[in-house]
């Protein structure tokens, strides 16, 4: 792995003056930046998957949905639709991705769109009647044709930034440097338990700015839910054995955490964002009908159960199927973060 890295590194300095190259070109004007009649909000990373952005834009949306009209736009990664898409009542992951529709099944009431281009998405948005009062851009920071009015952005704890390089040698989609863009910087999947030293130290590696605040969250675990049915009540036992499937970037804590229940758990694991084949499907029934316990289960995440609730499973597969959501909890001052955003909101209403 280190000798592939090395031998990655000449691209990454490639990379690295292509993306510096326009940053340059935006921070000069050659490249302009659009700005927008209602606050835009910007929830990203400077790194590829697996920071918790589903998660942390839920909890925002959760919050801002009290107060104002909210709606939220995505590129929809992996959908196999193209231009801009209204999510509705009868959407699919096909149409719209796996993310949006997430986040669409768990706020039915707010509008969710996708659009690669988010000029026009936002504009499309602004002509809904009625129009958002604020609009949530997922995973958008390296967008910079829309000029944000706030930029949030998450680094994982378990990988430090200042620690990576660039892709393809690492997983920085920019420089550390680009983190002076942001308004709030949250290092996520923190220990609960982290001390005010770790703190000042993550605060040293990030460089945060005077006008940059800093927060910590870790993720909480949520009530067990079924793929067919919300309404479960169960609890794996230590002689239970359980099957987890997943397909997103950093399965080892999801997998830590079922291991509490049982240390039974057959993994198998698939790419990012997977979408589930007829052959996947096929190789997860026989895989889970190879499992001996009398108790047995199939888990797996709440992205990866959007997808696979779309997938031809076969009702007794499907009724053992179950998921458990994870909610980012702030290890200080979570009400000091929401309701500045949310006063900002408000205060910005034109």
């Amino acid at each position: 792995m280190a000798y592939t890295k090395v031998l990655l590194l000449p691209l990454s300095i490639i990379y690295g003056l292509v993306v510096q190259t326009r940053n340059f070109f935006f921070h000069i004007g050659i490249l302009k930046s659009r700005s927008f009649s209602v606050p835009v909000i910007c929830v990203g990373n400077i790194t590829v998957g697996g920071t918790g952005k589903t998660p942390h834009t839920e909890l925002l949306i959760a919050e801002l949905k009290k107060k104002f009209r909210v709606a939220c736009l995505s590129r929809g990664y992996k959908r196999k639709t193209s231009g801009f898409v209204l999510a509705g009542a009868n959407s699919t992951v096909r149409q719209i991705g796996d993310e949006p529709m997430q986040i669409k099944n768990k706020f039915p009431d707010i509008t969710v769109a996708c659009d690669g281009n988010r000029i026009r998405g936002i504009e499309k948005l602004l002509s809904q009647n009625p129009a958002p009062e604020v609009i949530i851009l997922d995973d958008a920071f390296q967008h910079r044709y829309v000029q944000a009015d706030k930029n949030i952005v998450l680094v994982d704890y378990n990988r430090p930034v200042h620690e990576d390089c660039l892709l393809p040698a690492g997983r920085l989609r920019e420089h550390t440097s680009a983190l002076k863009r942001a308004d709030y910087i949250i290092v996520t999947k923190c220990p609960p338990n982290l001390q005010p030293i770790e703190r000042r130290i993550l605060s040293k590696h990030l460089k945060i700015k005077p006008y940059q605040q800093l927060f910590f969250t870790t993720l909480k675990y949520g009530n067990i839910q079924g793929l067919s049915s919300r309404a479960i009540h169960i609890q794996p036992g230590k002689d239970s054995g359980i099957l987890c499937i997943t397909g997103i970037a950093r399965p080892a804590p999801y997998i830590e955490y079922l291991k509490t229940f049982t240390s039974h758990v057959t993994e198998l694991h698939y790419p990012d964002h997977h979408n589930f084949t007829k052959k996947d499907i096929q190789h997860i029934e026989k895989t889970f009908q190879e499992i001996k316990h009398e108790k047995k289960y199939i888990f797996t995440t709440e992205k990866d159960a959007v997808r696979l609730k779309t997938c031809n499973l076969t009702e007794e597969v499907k009724k053992r199927i179950y998921y458990i959501p994870v909610v980012p909890v702030f290890i200080k001052n979570e009400s000091s973060f929401l309701n500045e955003i949310s006063e900002y909101v408000r205060k910005n209403q034109k």
